[in-house]
């Protein structure tokens, strides 16, 4: 079933989304799990994102896969079965680095008649034959693509890592912007990743964000910039800025949690993130900037795109184009300390959510 029948385009299911009421304020709450691995189908927007590195033999290669909820305030009060009362999207990309190629792919459905859900007792959320859940305290992801395929298990070895305020992690100057939000540094990933057939036998390591949200971006935000970080030494480091459609930082945050555990918050002041050197996508123009030097209360890091080119259009499906790559991260002394994800949205055009 698409957002395209009952005489419904995915235009107007899209724009739909976007009507919604003012926002208010999330309250701070006590994260309760297994119930907040599942979804929250009562705020406007959810995504569960995973983004890995791996490596088969000497070969490496980086992933991404992400599921998205939207509900749509204007179909709320229809009685009808076939109400788009709620959107599932979903990404998927690897990066083969041997290859020098980015390869991705892009899902939308109305969630209903088997077709696409969020379970709400557990992470548990399919769109047609794409699918993640928690499976005996680890994740299971199959999500046959367009000339590749990705299907990993993901271990945890850490805690659940809260961001913000015990998980309320506030995303701008007013109290509405902010998100519900933890992570879960450090999977032990193991399983295959696929291309044009051919099948490599893959182990590495992921990280796995958790937001949802009702108001996220702040009315004059372009997008963000954003990096999660698995250290070598098994920290993590996350940090963000919300750009303003001028270039400048309405909102920064992150967190880094030493390997032993101990974790401290950044504030949005303590927060500096300076472009060093960008790269253009020849079919967008867009310039993103891909190596970039972040100060933070914990040192200062540089991060280093491993292929400029991992620009991903999805117009087909949430209606954006983005950069989103894997990544070296470097201490001040240039010691590579850690590999994961850096995500730039908001540079082909602003983003809206």
């Amino acid at each position: 079933m698409n957002a395209s029948s009952q005489g419904l385009s995915r235009r107007a299911v899209l724009l739909s989304a976007l009507a919604v009421p003012a926002a208010w304020a999330l309250p701070p709450r006590a994260m309760q799990f297994p119930r907040d691995f599942g979804s929250h189908p009562d705020l406007r927007t959810e995504w569960w994102y995973i983004t890995g590195h791996a490596k088969s033999g000497a070969r490496e290669f980086g992933f991404q896969l992400t599921f998205f909820r939207s509900r749509v305030e204007a179909t709320q009060s229809m009685r009808s079965a076939f109400a788009a009362r709620q959107l599932i999207f979903a990404h998927a990309a690897i990066t083969d680095l041997e290859g020098r190629k980015l390869w991705h792919d892009q899902r939308i459905a109305r969630a209903g008649f088997g077709v696409a859900y969020a379970s709400e007792a557990d992470t548990d959320v399919r769109l047609r034959d794409w699918t993640l859940r928690r499976d005996a305290n680890s994740y299971v992801a199959r999500l046959p693509a367009n000339g590749f395929a990705i299907d990993l298990r993901f271990n945890p070895t850490q805690p659940v890592m809260l961001q913000g305020s015990a998980g309320l992690s506030r995303k701008g100057p007013d109290a509405e912007q902010a998100s519900y939000y933890y992570s879960e540094p450090q999977l032990a990933s193991k399983g295959s990743l696929s291309l044009q057939g051919r099948r490599f036998d893959v182990q590495g390591t992921a990280w796995l964000d958790r937001e949802w949200s009702e108001a996220y971006l702040h009315p004059d935000a372009a997008g963000w910039d954003w990096i999660g970080m698995n250290l070598f030494d098994g920290g993590a480091l996350m940090a963000f800025r919300i750009r303003g459609r001028d270039g400048s930082a309405i909102w920064a945050g992150g967190s880094l949690r030493t390997a032993d555990g101990h974790q401290r918050v950044f504030g949005p002041d303590e927060l500096h993130f300076d472009a060093e050197g960008t790269w253009t996508s020849p079919r967008t123009r867009a310039v993103y900037p891909t190596r970039w030097r972040i100060q933070t209360p914990a040192g200062a890091f540089a991060v280093r795109a491993l292929l400029d080119d991992q620009e991903l259009d999805g117009q087909g499906s949430t209606g954006t184009v983005y950069w989103e790559g894997l990544s070296n991260l470097l201490d001040a002394s240039g010691k590579s300390v850690g590999r994961g994800y850096l995500e730039l949205t908001g540079y082909a055009q602003p983003l809206r959510l």
